[in-house]
């Protein structure tokens, strides 16, 4: 299996390899460096921000944690590795892994940190402007040129076998993390009991996670981006949201579910049981050519269903659609690109680098692509008691069902969220 796996990265980094030297000739480079980054401390004191490495440093070495070092990249000649890694007796310096993999790169390791070793028409990519050394790098090379970014982004839409692997092997672990929570909340815990029980089942600290975990009970499911964690439990249980991920060699997971308490109205179980489905129709429609917007619609399509079998729309489903009563229900988009960034790179533009932004009447639609085999997007349908959103449609003559409604409000809302890989036959479930 090791074994595989470490061919299928060596692989991986020979397919970046021959992508970069392409695009250097491309764009008429004889060297580009990419920087991998570094952590800043807070305002006013000593104590640094949470950090992860640069998304195009991660894509060849696949560690999301190296601060301070270079990959430098020239024609027809070895990748040169940079890696900071100063004495130090107040931290664990970086080491690299004695892996298969290492061997594809002259390492040098550096005891300070350096400016990269650049000839000819250079180029840097990278957060290097806090450097000390910024001015002295644009003197010798052309920082973050867009195209040649546009360019790089694009190359990392399609998965290799080793990137699939990394995403497939953070979803195992994440959902060891989501059954942990799930439990925690069968046993009556407070949400930060369970992100706690979440973090220990999928392995990983807080500062580790690819994005800010979101565990909301009961209205707080209803807050999209729900940040923060209540310490005591409440006396009514009326439903989960478990929007979390997990990092594997740099590349993430992400993954909502939803899950009924023992207060929820027994319309609530029903509802989570029909998004399921939703989610499941959803991902049996990919396909290469598929339009990701066309996907969308139908998850529009597919909630209004919903609204009307669940009787909290007492109209017609293609009225529901018309008239945004389900944009109200669920304001975000289906899902987006998946990779080393939970919201990958080149979502919204084609592939020829030109902009493809989200329509006006669906502005957080985060992916805009038409799929191809190697893509890896999320699927996460969603239906929510959202106040704020459902408040004008009171003042309106629609048939909403609103005394159902505020049944319901008490759970805040529900998401199913599953990771899925672009395939020549249609889709492979990640998370399953």
């Amino acid at each position: 299996m090791l074994t595989t796996f470490y061919q299928q990265q060596r692989e991986h980094i020979a397919s970046v390899s021959r992508a970069y030297q392409q695009c250097m000739a491309d764009h008429q480079l004889d060297s580009l460096a990419i920087y991998s980054g570094h952590a800043d401390n807070h305002f006013a004191d000593d104590h640094a921000t949470s950090f992860q490495s640069y998304g195009h440093f991660i894509h060849w070495i696949g560690m999301a944690d190296v601060q301070h070092s270079w990959l430098v990249i020239q024609p027809e000649q070895r990748p040169q590795l940079f890696l900071y890694a100063p004495a130090d007796f107040w931290h664990l310096p970086t080491q690299l892994p004695e892996e298969p993999w290492v061997a594809e790169f002259d390492v040098h390791l550096c005891s300070d940190k350096i400016t990269p070793p650049l000839s000819g028409r250079a180029a840097i990519i990278g957060d290097v402007m806090g450097l000390t050394s910024a001015t002295q790098l644009a003197q010798k090379a052309t920082l973050n040129p867009e195209a040649l970014i546009r360019a790089l982004d694009e190359q990392r839409m399609d998965k290799t076998a080793y990137e699939v692997a990394c995403l497939r092997e953070a979803n195992r672990l994440a959902v060891a993390g989501h059954q942990a929570a799930n439990a925690a909340f069968l046993g009556a815990s407070a949400e930060l009991d369970i992100q706690l029980a979440y973090l220990g089942a999928s392995r990983q600290r807080e500062m580790e996670v690819p994005y800010q975990n979101i565990i909301g009970l009961n209205q707080h499911a209803g807050v999209l981006h729900y940040q923060r964690y209540d310490v005591t439990a409440p006396k009514q249980r009326y439903s989960l949201l478990v929007d979390a991920g997990k990092r594997f060699r740099g590349y993430c997971a992400d993954i909502t579910r939803t899950y009924a308490g023992p207060d929820a109205p027994s319309e609530f179980g029903d509802l989570i049981t029909a998004m399921h489905g939703l989610k499941d129709t959803l991902i049996g429609q990919i396909a290469p050519g598929v339009s990701f917007f066309s996907l969308h619609e139908q998850m529009h399509q597919g909630l209004a269903d919903i609204l009307v079998a669940h009787h909290l729309y007492e109209g017609s489903a293609e009225s529901a659609v018309e008239s945004g009563v389900t944009r109200a229900f669920c304001p975000h988009g289906l899902g987006h690109s998946l990779g080393i960034q939970v919201h990958d790179v080149a979502g919204l533009m084609q592939p020829d680098g030109t902009p493809s932004p989200a329509p006006s009447s669906h502005p957080a639609l985060r992916l805009t692509r038409t799929l191809r085999p190697g893509m890896v997007v999320t699927i996460e349908p969603g239906l929510y008691f959202i106040p704020m959103l459902l408040a004008p449609l009171r003042n309106k003559a629609l048939p909403i069902n609103w005394p159902l409604v505020d049944t319901l409000s008490v759970c805040g809302g529900i998401r199913i969220e599953d990771n899925i890989l672009v395939t020549e036959n249609g889709a492979d479930n990640l998370t399953q």
